[in-house]
């Protein structure tokens, strides 16, 4: 069974971290979720969920605050992390090795111990410090994965948009999912 750390971020688009958890889910993988306090009120904003609701979608849930938690240290195993969605301010945490919040020490381990780290950074227009950042983590070894829209799987619903993103991020973790492929 995989074992992967889920970060969600208070950039917009918190659907996309609900859906990979409920993806990963259903692909019987192991899920350690961490959800920043400014993502809680994007949760409420954009979405019908309720936080506890999101919670129970992973194996187990930390607060961004437990530095003591099991995902702080690099002793404990995982496939890798994805943090979704990834706002400018986590992404220059990240970049920075800046870990102030159990997310960011996460992610910090990832790139450590040069485990997986996909990051779907959201934001647009992007400045230069935003490209910078996103160089930075690369060139650290992690993947950056903008949720863009693609218009080969002739999406027909926002829904469709969301499966091709998550499947995008799955296939990074070798998760099969079933988005449209291209032909």
């Amino acid at each position: 069974m995989k074992k992967i750390i889920v970060g969600i971020s208070g950039g917009s688009g918190s659907i996309l971290g609900i859906k990979m958890l409920e993806a990963l889910r259903k692909a019987g993988t192991e899920t350690h979720l961490v959800i920043t306090d400014v993502a809680k009120d994007v949760i409420f904003q954009e979405t019908d969920y309720k936080v506890e609701d999101v919670e129970k979608l992973a194996s187990k849930t930390y607060r961004i605050d437990d530095f003591f938690a099991a995902i702080a240290s690099g002793s404990f195993r995982t496939d890798g992390m994805v943090i979704v969605p990834c706002s400018m301010k986590t992404l220059a945490g990240v970049s920075s090795g800046y870990s102030s919040n159990l997310l960011l020490r996460a992610a910090d381990i990832m790139l450590k111990e040069r485990r997986k780290l996909v990051i779907v950074a959201r934001e647009a227009p992007l400045s230069l410090i935003h490209i910078r950042n996103m160089k930075n983590v690369t060139d650290a070894g992690a993947v950056v994965i903008p949720p863009m829209m693609t218009f080969y799987s002739k999406p027909k619903t926002v829904d469709d948009m969301i499966e091709h993103i998550v499947g995008k991020v799955l296939d990074q973790f070798g998760i099969d999912s079933k988005y449209k492929r291209w032909k």
